[in-house]
């Protein structure tokens, strides 16, 4: 079990089977903007009730990995989303069900098992590398492979994939933001109603 004194001073958050770790400064050097607690996300309006971010302490290990190799070419991480309850997974298949963006929630999606983290680049003064497109595009430029972005774009995005595979995380090739850990359904899903406090807006 991680000594998570090492990581944050915020206790973890225990769940059933899991353990989920706030990704917070200063225990974790990255920029936190939440995109579902507010409504500049693909479905025009706050998901969560709060911006809550937590990963699985196995996922924490690998985040605090790419943050160092991030900050020894001076860059830093942006973080989108990271755990989502799996009551917020059912609401974004609802509005969007779309299999080549979406996990369907029956399925289950690895930011609902707390090993997956949707982020990007940025440098020191907080200003976001081009990628190309924004967050949660979804359009075949958001894909890794697409070769109609320029070419800082492109650079910018194999910087992320180089930072992100090198500290032991998998990626999807439809997303350029989104990685997860490998065999990420080993790990349960989590609700919201595990949380010691929920993310989700009350009734």
């Amino acid at each position: 079990m991680l000594d998570c004194r090492t990581m944050s001073e915020e206790p973890v958050i225990l769940t059933e089977g899991a353990a989920l770790i706030e990704i917070a400064p200063p225990a974790f050097d990255v920029d936190i903007a939440i995109a579902y607690a507010t409504a500049d996300n693909f479905t025009g309006k706050p998901v969560y009730g709060r911006p809550g971010c937590y990963l699985h302490e196995e996922a924490a290990k690998l985040l605090a990995r790419a943050i160092a190799l991030a900050a020894d070419i001076g860059l830093r991480l942006k973080i989108f989303d990271a755990y989502r309850p799996t009551e917020a997974q059912w609401v974004l298949w609802n509005h969007t069900p779309d299999p080549d963006f979406l996990a369907d929630p029956r399925r289950g999606s690895p930011h609902s098992r707390g090993v997956a983290v949707d982020l990007t680049l940025i440098d020191r003064s907080g200003r976001e590398l081009d990628m190309g497109t924004g967050f949660d595009a979804f359009t075949p430029l958001s894909h890794h492979a697409n070769r109609d972005i320029g070419a800082d774009a492109a650079r910018n995005r194999h910087l992320l994939l180089g930072i992100m595979t090198a500290a032991g995380w998998d990626f999807y090739r439809n997303e350029w933001w989104h990685y997860q850990m490998f065999e990420s359904r080993r790990f349960p899903l989590v609700s919201d109603k595990a949380l010691a406090q929920p993310m989700m807006p009350s009734a």
